[in-house]
């Protein structure tokens, strides 16, 4: 199954995010080598969301990268949500449907 863990971004992120980013990237490329994650980063203009998209049996992988994720625990998250995608088209779908 696959979980979007989504967050909104604070106003001043890309000011305040360099002194949690190797952090931030060391956690999320542990949680890649898992077989965690499988896809990361931040959309773009503006930079006010980011995504990151699990491969899981439950969200439990996503909650807990979020409750440990330093942009996180030092404010520059506001809020985040984990959601189920149901992927059904791709190479990579959980459940595909032709």
């Amino acid at each position: 199954m696959h979980y979007l863990l989504i967050y909104d971004l604070c106003a001043d992120y890309l000011e305040r995010r360099a002194q949690f980013r190797d952090a931030h990237l060391a956690l999320a490329w542990a949680a890649v080598e898992r077989g965690d994650i499988v896809l990361a980063g931040a959309l773009d203009a503006p930079a006010d969301r980011a995504m990151l998209l699990f491969h899981s049996e439950s969200p439990a992988a996503a909650e807990d990268f979020a409750k440990h994720d330093p942009y996180v625990t030092n404010g520059l998250v506001e809020r985040w949500e984990v959601r189920k995608w149901n992927t059904v088209v791709g190479a990579s779908a959980a459940t595909p449907v032709r």
